[in-house]
């Protein structure tokens, strides 16, 4: 594929201005609703192939979440679209103003393979919906959706409005030597370095969707088997590969061995008694993953779990204790199925530390103590989170998600989609039938004084 005549081609078609029209993007957007519906055992049959995802799993986790982002969007564009009366001030009377919202242009989506149908299709929803055209780069790590993306898409737009470029690092790197009007990217925060220098060279917005070590706070009040099992979802949930997902609980001393053996039994309740036994455990993406997995366990106290198969890349859901700060599964985002335990006695030093490290894209608070519910949202900043609970507060899409300084920059669902892939354009219309000579040449103290009056 020749990537510098396709970004040509759709740079025609944006300048068409056919993109612009409303009804032309309601009808792409009820295009791709219908195409998901048609599709929905292929899409399952390969994140299935990827990730060893089940069924029930990749319709939660993906297609649900994108149909019901798809219905919020065609309900509400319109209203999103059109004009905004704003005041005018009275320096510019007589005159009305009001707020265009305009497509960028032709914009790039790089997704991620963890969730590789729901984290490329999502901000294609927000792109299209706005009145972008698009050129879609999924994951080369989770080859079987990025067929099936590319099989869907191509039959229901044409490749000047939405296309697909498949392939790996050589296609990213191409791809990103050219220039965009908008780059959306989901990955490690590594990766993203590179996309926002790659940017920079020609000053492109972008938005960062990246990740990071997100913590569970869990306080001496908690109801340790609930929010054992609401921990052990969010952590275990497609083997831990999932950007918001709790890397590791820090637990008051006192209820932590309690806690570790709610653990226990939440793992059995979910996967069995040997969870290398049930099928539905999601894989390591590749072997590159799994072994970095294992290394961060090596010499690392395992409470449970811990058993693992090469030749499936299949690692047992497993808790490890006696951890601290230093220890080296707390230097990187773990991304795996790996959930340490670290215990505290203060929560004023939990915060105080906290502090002291990187901004995570998420923050889950399990307390039913009023007081520390609101002392940890008002004191830390993070990209969002949730109170006795995790990962949900991204299904949503009256919310918007995304990161806050090393997680990441920018955010999406809902309006906040809409809003990401958008300019919005000030317009201030002046009446011809007065103008003021006070603002003209040659300046005087008494127009001074009135421009004082105005402008104070």
């Amino acid at each position: 594929m020749d990537i510098s005549k396709l970004i040509q081609s759709q740079r025609v078609f944006f300048n068409s201005d056919v993109t612009k029209d409303i009804n032309f993007r309601a009808d792409a957007l009820n295009k791709l609703y219908d195409a998901i519906v048609v599709n929905e055992e292929n899409i399952l049959e390969a994140l299935k192939k990827d990730l060893n995802k089940s069924s029930f799993e990749g319709y939660m986790s993906e297609i649900g979440m994108v149909r019901d982002e798809l219905r919020y969007f065609i309900k509400h564009l319109r209203k999103w679209s059109q004009p905004k009366r704003v005041l005018s001030p009275l320096a510019q009377f007589p005159s009305k103003s009001y707020i265009i919202a305009e497509p960028y242009g032709v914009v790039l989506i790089m997704a991620p393979w963890n969730y590789p149908f729901q984290l490329c299709i999502e901000p294609l929803i927000g792109a299209i919906g706005a009145g972008n055209c698009a050129i879609i780069k999924p994951s080369a790590y989770a080859p079987a959706t990025s067929e099936v993306i590319a099989q869907i898409l191509e039959k229901i737009y044409p490749s000047d409005y939405i296309a697909v470029v498949q392939g790996g690092r050589k296609e990213n790197s191409e791809l990103l030597e050219h220039k965009f009007d908008y780059i959306f990217f989901t990955g490690s925060t590594a990766v993203g370095k590179t996309v926002m220098e790659a940017a920079s060279k020609h000053l492109t917005p972008i938005s960062l969707e990246l990740g990071g070590k997100s913590p569970a706070i869990v306080d001496k009040s908690a109801d340790i088997p609930l929010f054992a099992k609401r921990i052990a979802f969010g952590k275990y949930l497609n083997a831990g590969q999932t950007c918001v997902a709790p890397d590791y609980v820090l637990i008051h001393e006192s209820i932590k061995d309690a806690f570790v053996e709610a653990l226990r039994i939440a793992i059995k309740d979910f996967f069995g008694d040997n969870p290398m036994l049930n099928d539905n455990l999601p894989r390591i993406i590749n072997e590159k993953h799994f072994y970095r997995l294992i290394e961060l366990m090596k010499n690392e106290k395992i409470a449970t779990g811990g058993r693992n198969d090469k030749s499936r890349l299949l690692i047992e859901p497993t808790v490890l204790t006696d951890i601290t700060y230093s220890s080296r599964i707390m230097q990187e985002e773990i991304f795996g199925p790996i959930l340490p335990i670290l215990t505290y006695t203060d929560i004023n030093d939990v915060i105080s530390h906290l502090k002291t490290r990187e901004k995570p894209l998420a923050l889950y608070i399990f307390s039913t103590n009023k007081y520390v519910q609101k002392k940890i949202t008002e004191s830390l900043s993070y990209g969002g989170g949730c109170i006795n609970d995790t990962i949900v507060h991204l299904a949503t899409s009256k919310m918007g998600f995304g990161g806050v300084g090393y997680s990441g920059m920018g955010s999406y669902h809902g309006k906040f989609s809409f809003d990401t892939f958008t300019h919005y354009k000030g317009i201030l219309n002046k009446a011809n039938w007065l103008d003021l000579p006070m603002r003209y040449h040659p300046y005087s103290e008494r127009n001074y004084k009135m421009i004082k009056m105005f402008l104070k």
